[in-house]
């Protein structure tokens, strides 16, 4: 009987590794479908022939996608152990959040529709009080997406050491994590609440 047990277990065990592995297989081949889409976004969004509202929609519900992927790949890596692997695809994701950060520069200079709020972050901090305070940041900027239309939101880790990210994160002299870099222009370290960001955003 108890080989029988430990066999079923280890069958389950099995069966429930293969399905995530076989999930995460799928959110790779996700992001490097997404990864090309950001690309095509960004020259697209160059061309002034394209009209505002759509680069708005476009940027935004992209942005939406890429959101909804990443928060699959947070599950598994609060459910299990952090492998290099999922930690590579974590680094994806952030580097296509920064490719349409880069891609909004001349759009928001032309396009006065929609605020972009750069969520700049810390991926791999053991600082219970950092923690707590993107905990913090992530619920008030979740708040402030479901309060307006109009925002494009890209939370992107800070600490990966993406080549193009450091160049922005010198170009907007950041100084401390987390920090919000919101329409190229203000840089807030400090949120209570999504009324105090009211000053810095449009419409």
């Amino acid at each position: 009987m108890t080989v029988a047990i430990f066999v079923v277990g280890l069958f389950l065990g099995m069966t429930i590794e293969t399905t995530n592995s076989n999930k995460i297989n799928n959110l790779y081949i996700a992001s490097e479908i997404s990864l090309v889409d950001a690309t095509t976004i960004s020259q697209l969004a160059e061309e002034e022939s394209i009209g505002c509202e759509s680069i708005k929609e476009t940027k935004i519900n992209f942005a939406n996608k890429v959101y909804e992927e990443a928060k699959q790949l947070e599950i598994y890596e609060t459910s299990g152990k952090l492998t290099s692997g999922l930690k590579l695809l974590h680094k994806k994701y952030d580097l296509l959040r920064t490719i349409l950060w880069i891609s909004s520069e001349k759009s928001l200079e032309r396009c006065e529709n929609y605020n972009l709020i750069v969520y700049l972050y810390e991926y791999e901090s053991e600082d219970l009080e950092v923690k707590a305070t993107q905990k913090v940041w992530s619920r008030i900027l979740s708040d402030v997406t479901q309060e307006k239309e109009n925002i494009l939101l890209l939370p992107i880790a800070a600490d990966e050491d993406l080549s193009s990210l450091n160049i922005l994160l010198d170009k907007y002299e950041i100084e401390t994590l987390p920090a919000l870099v919101i329409n190229n222009q203000d840089i807030v370290y400090n949120i209570e609440n999504s009324k105090s960001l009211d000053e810095f955003l449009i419409n």
